[in-house]
Protein backbone atom coordinates (compact mmCIF):
# COMPACT_ATOMS: atom_id res chain seq x y z
CA UNK A 1 0.00 0.00 0.00
CA UNK A 2 0.76 3.44 -0.90
CA UNK A 3 1.86 5.87 1.93
CA UNK A 4 0.23 9.16 2.05
CA UNK A 5 2.75 12.56 1.93
CA UNK A 6 0.91 13.09 5.23
CA UNK A 7 2.26 9.23 6.26
CA UNK A 8 5.85 10.14 4.78
CA UNK A 9 6.56 12.93 6.80
CA UNK A 10 5.66 11.93 9.99
CA UNK A 11 1.99 12.45 10.64
CA UNK A 12 0.83 14.77 12.94
CA UNK A 13 3.43 15.81 14.63
CA UNK A 14 5.74 16.65 11.28
CA UNK A 15 2.93 18.16 9.18
CA UNK A 16 1.55 20.64 11.91
CA UNK A 17 5.14 22.06 11.95
CA UNK A 18 4.38 22.60 8.34
CA UNK A 19 1.14 23.56 9.13
CA UNK A 20 2.45 26.28 11.74
CA UNK A 21 4.78 27.45 9.03
CA UNK A 22 2.22 28.08 6.58
CA UNK A 23 0.28 30.03 8.81
CA UNK A 24 2.80 31.83 9.89
CA UNK A 25 3.44 33.33 6.80
CA UNK A 26 -0.33 33.31 5.19
CA UNK A 27 -0.70 35.82 8.73
CA UNK A 28 2.37 37.80 7.81
CA UNK A 29 0.98 38.89 4.00
CA UNK A 30 -1.03 41.42 3.46
CA UNK A 31 -3.26 39.66 0.47
CA UNK A 32 -3.64 36.34 1.94
CA UNK A 33 -3.82 37.17 5.42
CA UNK A 34 -7.87 37.25 5.81
CA UNK A 35 -8.10 33.77 4.24
CA UNK A 36 -7.18 30.35 4.92
CA UNK A 37 -6.06 26.43 3.16
CA UNK A 38 -7.47 23.63 3.69
CA UNK A 39 -5.63 20.45 4.14
CA UNK A 40 -4.72 18.41 0.81
CA UNK A 41 -2.36 16.32 2.08
CA UNK A 42 -4.08 12.81 2.96
CA UNK A 43 -4.05 13.45 6.06
CA UNK A 44 -6.92 12.75 8.84
CA UNK A 45 -9.17 15.17 7.63
CA UNK A 46 -10.36 15.06 3.88
CA UNK A 47 -12.81 16.95 2.47
CA UNK A 48 -15.35 16.93 -0.55
CA UNK A 49 -15.51 19.47 -3.49
CA UNK A 50 -18.66 20.60 -1.95
CA UNK A 51 -17.52 21.01 1.64
CA UNK A 52 -14.41 22.94 -0.32
CA UNK A 53 -16.99 25.14 -2.04
CA UNK A 54 -19.30 25.68 1.45
CA UNK A 55 -16.25 26.70 3.64
CA UNK A 56 -15.22 29.20 1.04
CA UNK A 57 -17.97 30.28 -0.62
CA UNK A 58 -18.17 32.89 1.74
CA UNK A 59 -14.83 34.47 2.29
CA UNK A 60 -14.31 36.26 -1.38
CA UNK A 61 -11.39 34.89 -1.95
CA UNK A 62 -9.81 36.06 -4.99
CA UNK A 63 -7.51 35.10 -7.80
CA UNK A 64 -4.68 37.07 -6.66
CA UNK A 65 -5.22 35.70 -2.79
CA UNK A 66 -5.45 32.11 -4.05
CA UNK A 67 -2.39 32.63 -5.83
CA UNK A 68 -0.68 34.52 -3.23
CA UNK A 69 -1.65 31.19 -0.57
CA UNK A 70 -0.26 28.76 -3.12
CA UNK A 71 2.98 30.62 -3.20
CA UNK A 72 3.06 31.04 0.46
CA UNK A 73 2.30 27.26 1.04
CA UNK A 74 5.39 25.94 -1.67
CA UNK A 75 7.55 27.77 0.35
CA UNK A 76 6.61 26.01 3.42
CA UNK A 77 6.63 22.57 1.76
CA UNK A 78 10.05 23.39 0.35
CA UNK A 79 11.36 24.86 3.51
CA UNK A 80 10.28 21.54 5.33
CA UNK A 81 12.38 19.74 2.84
CA UNK A 82 9.41 18.05 1.03
CA UNK A 83 10.02 16.49 -2.03
CA UNK A 84 9.68 18.00 -5.23
CA UNK A 85 7.02 15.33 -6.01
CA UNK A 86 5.11 15.93 -3.02
CA UNK A 87 5.50 19.27 -3.44
CA UNK A 88 3.53 19.13 -6.89
CA UNK A 89 0.95 16.67 -5.65
CA UNK A 90 0.32 18.77 -3.22
CA UNK A 91 0.07 21.76 -5.53
CA UNK A 92 -2.08 19.86 -8.21
CA UNK A 93 -4.68 19.03 -5.20
CA UNK A 94 -4.87 22.68 -4.89
CA UNK A 95 -5.60 23.69 -8.38
CA UNK A 96 -7.84 20.69 -8.69
CA UNK A 97 -9.93 22.75 -6.33
CA UNK A 98 -9.41 26.15 -6.88
CA UNK A 99 -12.74 26.78 -8.13
CA UNK A 100 -14.14 25.72 -5.44
CA UNK A 101 -11.82 27.74 -3.18
CA UNK A 102 -12.37 31.30 -5.47
CA UNK A 103 -15.00 33.12 -4.87
CA UNK A 104 -16.89 34.01 -8.77
CA UNK A 105 -17.97 37.39 -8.89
Amino acid sequence: MKSTIFQRYGGFASVSKVVMSFYDKVLESPIASPYFAAQVMGGPASYTDEQFKRVHSHLGITEIAFKETMELLMESLEYHDFADEDIKHVEGQMMDRKNFIITKR
